[in-house]
């Protein structure tokens, strides 16, 4: 239930300022490892390069005017540098909407990368291309999942594309019905 204030406060000029003011730029931010899809594991991760994944989002999110920055690094402190400059201290103009990650393994340990994404205030959907929860039981632990929007797992490449449609529709409100 809204208060009277609550409810004038969502009508005013600031609240519809907050919607002109999204930049359409989405960030794709992958883990270690994951550099060598299409050569590491194939029976786990498949045969597309990361280099594939990336072109076809790119291409997809372009038809809808959307910027995606991708971003692969195995180093831990390069992936939070790049969540911060692109979450929070870059010109609001650079700063995306939301976040697409798959952090690999440092899903399961990093706490420095949850911060990151906490800083940012950004939201930001999970993804991994196995399901982890079938895997080894270290994995089954994330460090992200309780703050995400949403994980998808276990899908393979497609799951990217999912977590690109959803950004689509509920953050842009794009019909992708194609």
């Amino acid at each position: 239930m809204t208060t009277p204030s609550q409810s004038t406060a969502a009508a005013t000029p600031s609240s519809q300022k907050s919607i002109q003011t999204r930049t359409h730029k989405l960030l794709l931010i992958n883990g270690v490892n994951l550099n060598l899809l299409g050569k590491r594991e194939p029976e786990i991760y498949g045969h597309t390069t990361l280099a594939d994944i990336e072109k076809h989002l790119i291409t997809r999110a372009a038809q809808y005017n959307i910027e995606l920055i991708c971003i692969q690094s195995n180093h831990e402190g390069q992936m939070v540098d790049n969540i911060q400059h692109y979450g929070l201290l870059a010109d609001t103009a650079a700063q995306v909407d939301a976040i697409i990650i798959n952090p690999a393994a440092f899903t399961h340990t990093s706490v420095a990368i949850r911060d990151a994404l906490l800083a940012t205030q950004k939201p930001f959907i999970e993804v991994h291309l196995s399901n982890v929860h079938a895997r080894e039981p270290f994995r089954h632990h994330s460090y992200l999942s309780d703050i995400a929007v949403g994980i998808i797992c276990g899908l393979g490449q497609i799951g990217y594309q999912m977590a690109l449609d959803y950004w689509l529709d509920n953050l842009y409100s794009i019909n992708i019905s194609d």
